[in-house]
């Protein structure tokens, strides 16, 4: 556990405009203050020598100016997020901004004389001082009530105080930041989904694309749209009318045409993103993506204006792509690699955030041979002295018979000739993936350290496989998914000779969690220990307490009293008397200001486990919400993971105790 939170987490690479230089954002576990601190990088791309623009360890987001000669960036140095400006070498930082919100989403202005940001104001405040003066009473008030007419009253880990997200300019005369949406009663971007760049200036400076979800309940929506406003101020006019989310906005650099992705369903938040090009001129938007079976993630535009690159997951990869803007196919231009944040810059320089399951993030340089040269180099030292072990991709087939893709993770030291516990992970989602990427929250390095083989499966429900296998788990939470699972389960206890099918776990959280919670009745005694860490458990409670209600009603078909069978065909707390009760060993996690899946669903998991007699921990924590990110929590989740897989699955039949 030291080790990895000694890992620098390397992220945000962004390429300067004339493509010599690369900012990026380094975050390193501060331990004993229980938070991540991070600091501005600079590396320059012809030689790799890199060095520390700041040193506070409380800077992010840096951003070039257009001429390459100043950097803007986030900064909590003098009390919340504020814009910061400073000299390309790191010197003359002075803040721009001093609001009484937070500010986010920085984006300059071509002409370098103003900065885009967003930032938290009450809606029927028209200055900062009003914003100023109530926020000052609402933390004088020893009364902490809160008070709602209408959803979405939390989201994600907070509670709604009032406050609206709003787009912001700041010009670098000395003027202060105009709100350039006063009086709107609505969030951009959505809080409920942001997504890549939710900003954009125009090449002239004179207007500024962003994306809103204006319905009346947004709990239930995730109908967003682009707009655009002049930089100036006036009013915001629609440029989509699209019935699912459009967003990420990238104006081409010649002025003629918009990029975004969009998803054609409302309410469905795991629609295949398609690339679609507006033309100003006329106001008609094209997709450039309906025959690819692939979701589009970050469009940016190459500085000719004839090409579009993005990266989309493919497989557990995420490699780059680049598509002609007036039409083609997609090019695949880091094949079988997971380059999760990318950045262009002058010379059509292209630097990507490159990891795997056996590295953390690095910053690579892609020429256009495709050949990547590594330009970062911040846990070189460290990683020379670990035992990290290459994940090995298999395939199956799983129910229907459709080809299922996995990965296995073997212990360090690694020896053939003996026989090791398994651990099945679960991801969540459940339209998400296990990547062949680095993740801090669910490392599988760490789980096969003390002696285990790790197997991450991606069944049903997983992206980058295809719309329509992502599509198969709506309505089908514990069919198709489970039978995947299993079958992969004794797929790799049949094809690896070293893994012992006496001793097997499994654990997942959110969707895995459940998936866990639905194992303890559904799998009949086959595994000697579960951890379940934000598990879903009653199916119809759960849409009484969760948030973002347009995922449960398109995942089960309705509410719980229009469709109340879509709600307990698969629910867990159903089959707690079944198939001979719970009965297996269960460690039970979950954050108390989880609003996603509330930590009661865990309470209700546990009360039942404990009731019928299973060997039971719950694990709270008080200050986290879906995952566990403060290091010092950190340090106890994987302590108590870790510890009840070692209860169970360390020793085989008393004796030859795993490796550790």
């Amino acid at each position: 556990m030291t080790d990895l939170l000694a890992l620098h987490r390397v992220s945000d690479p962004q390429v300067s405009p004339d493509g010599a230089r690369v900012l990026y954002t380094v975050g390193v576990p501060d331990v004993p203050n229980n938070r991540t601190a991070r600091d501005i990088w600079l590396v320059t791309v012809a030689t790799g020598d890199a060095k520390a623009l700041t040193s506070g360890g409380r800077e992010s987001d840096g951003r070039w100016s257009p001429d390459g000669r100043r950097v803007a960036f986030v900064s909590s140095r003098a009390g919340n997020d504020q814009l910061f400006v400073m000299n390309a070498d790191g010197s003359d930082a002075k803040a721009v901004s001093t609001l009484s919100g937070a500010v986010a989403n920085i984006v300059w202005a071509p002409d370098g004389r103003s900065i885009a940001f967003t930032s938290e104001v009450y809606p029927d405040c028209r200055d900062e001082a009003c914003n100023a003066a109530r926020d000052k009473e609402r933390e004088a008030s020893k009364s902490k009530a809160r008070i709602y007419d209408r959803l979405l009253y939390r989201h994600w880990s907070t509670w709604s105080e009032g406050k609206r997200s709003h787009p912001f300019v700041v010009e670098l005369n000395g003027s202060a930041p105009r709100d350039l949406l006063p009086g709107a009663d609505y969030d951009v971007p959505p809080r409920e989904r942001e997504g890549p760049h939710p900003l954009a200036f125009s090449p002239d400076s004179r207007a500024i694309a962003f994306i809103a979800i204006t319905d009346a309940v947004e709990a239930t929506s995730t109908n967003a749209d682009v707009f655009e406003v002049p930089a100036a101020g006036g009013a915001a006019r629609k440029l989509t009318a699209n019935p699912g989310f459009d967003g990420a906005p990238a104006y081409s650099p010649d002025g003629r045409s918009l990029a975004y992705r969009s998803q054609p369903r409302n309410g469905y938040e795991a629609d295949k993103w398609r690339l679609m090009v507006l033309d100003r001129a006329t106001g008609r938007s094209t997709s450039l993506t309906d025959t690819w079976d692939r979701s589009v993630e970050s469009p940016i535009w190459s500085l000719d204006s004839r090409t579009i690159y993005f990266n989309a997951e493919d497989r557990g990869a995420m490699p780059v792509f680049s598509i002609p803007a007036a039409g083609g196919q997609p090019r695949a231009l880091t094949a079988g690699a997971f380059d999760g944040e990318f950045s262009l810059g002058g010379g059509e320089t292209l630097v990507v955030s490159r990891s795997s399951l056996a590295a953390p993030s690095e910053l690579f340089v892609v020429p256009a041979s495709g050949a990547a040269r590594a330009l970062t180099h911040q846990n070189q030292k460290l990683l020379a002295e670990l035992d990290l072990t290459k994940p090995e991709s298999f395939t199956f087939h799983g129910a229907g018979n459709a080809e299922v893709q996995g990965y296995l993770i073997r212990p360090p030291a690694f020896d053939a000739a003996r026989k090791y516990p398994l651990l099945l992970l679960i991801h969540g989602g459940p339209q998400g993936v296990w990547g062949d990427t680095w993740s801090y929250r669910w490392n599988a390095q760490m789980f096969s350290a003390p002696g285990y083989v790790s197997v991450m499966i991606n069944p049903r429900g997983s992206t980058g496989f295809g719309e329509k296998f992502t599509e198969e788990i709506s309505g089908d939470w514990g069919g198709k998914a489970t039978d995947d699972l299993m079958a992969g389960l004794e797929h790799v206890l049949v094809k690896y000779p070293f893994t012992d099918k006496t001793r097997v776990a499994a654990a997942g959280g959110s969707y895995g969690g459940y998936m866990v919670d639905w194992l303890e009745s559904q799998s009949r005694g086959r595994f000697r220990a579960l951890i379940s860490h934000a598990g879903v458990y009653d199916l119809t409670s759960m849409y009484g307490a969760t948030e973002e209600l347009w995922f449960p009603e398109h995942e089960f078909g309705g509410t719980p009293w229009t469709n109340a069978s879509g709600y307990q065909k698969f629910s867990p707390h159903l089959y707690a008397g079944e198939f001979g009760k719970f009965k297996t060993p269960t460690l039970v996690i979950a954050g108390e200001q989880d609003y996603r899946v509330p930590y009661t669903q865990s309470l209700e998991f546990f009360t039942a486990l404990q009731r019928q007699g299973v060997p039971s921990r719950l694990v709270l924590f008080p200050d986290e919400g879906h995952w566990i990110s403060k290091p010092q929590n950190s340090v106890v989740w994987y302590r108590e993971f870790l510890g009840w897989l070692d209860r169970y699955l360390a020793r085989d039949n008393g004796s030859d105790r795993s490796r550790q």
